[in-house]
């Protein structure tokens, strides 16, 4: 199980651990549109969880300013602002409540389930696929994490579906990224490793060796 002393350190706590892993899986897209796509979907989500930024001036400009920030200015998108430099940065949102209530699967979260609530009431039918998708593969990274680095497609789209309360749909699950690219990507590739068959027969056949 992995505990919040062992994650990285969030940059905006204000927004959750899986906003920050939703930015990160969207840095790890290589198609500049599709990633594009991710990131406005990424944004509505971010407006969504912080409604009280809709009496802000400007408050889009700040959603991507905070985007950025979160990305280490490392997201490379099309912003309808200019990006951000670091050193100029000190804003941060207010803090957000913590979630509560009954979680349907411990190892995706409540945000999960309220990010893709928010999914399902985006009206732009091409970013709403394209965060379904998005969200789709975060939530693979998650059951990999907690299952030993094994998941089979079909059962992260039933999930996607039932935590969406059957309003969003995984059409073609093949089309998730493959389990042994995010376990790369997550670093998780070595942990879950078989141990080498060579390996074992040679400590078996120390034992013999050394057996009196």
């Amino acid at each position: 199980m992995e505990y919040n002393t062992t994650r990285e350190k969030l940059i905006l706590p204000e927004y959750g651990r899986n906003v920050q892993n939703m930015i990160s899986h969207a840095m790890d897209i290589n198609d500049r549109e599709e990633r594009n796509r991710a990131s406005q979907a990424i944004i509505e989500v971010m407006g969504q969880l912080n409604p009280h930024l809709r009496d802000v001036d400007d408050y889009r400009h700040k959603l991507w300013t905070h985007l950025f920030l979160m990305s280490d200015f490392k997201l490379d998108v099309d912003s309808p602002y200019e990006t951000p430099k670091p050193e100029v940065l000190n804003e941060r949102p207010d803090q957000m409540s913590y979630p509560s209530g009954k979680i349907k699967f411990g190892h995706y979260g409540k945000y999960t389930e309220q990010l893709l609530k928010k999914a399902t009431e985006m009206d732009d039918p091409e970013v709403k696929d394209s965060f379904k998708m998005a969200m789709a593969n975060f939530m693979k990274k998650q059951y990999l994490v907690h299952n030993n680095g094994a998941v089979e497609n079909h059962v992260i789209a039933e999930n996607l579906t039932e935590l969406s309360n059957g309003n969003l749909t995984v059409d073609n699950p093949d089309e998730l990224v493959s389990t042994n690219i995010l376990l790369k990507t997550m670093g998780l590739n070595k942990k879950f490793t078989k141990p080498n068959k060579s390996n074992k027969t040679n400590y078996k056949s120390k034992k013999k060796k050394y057996k009196k």
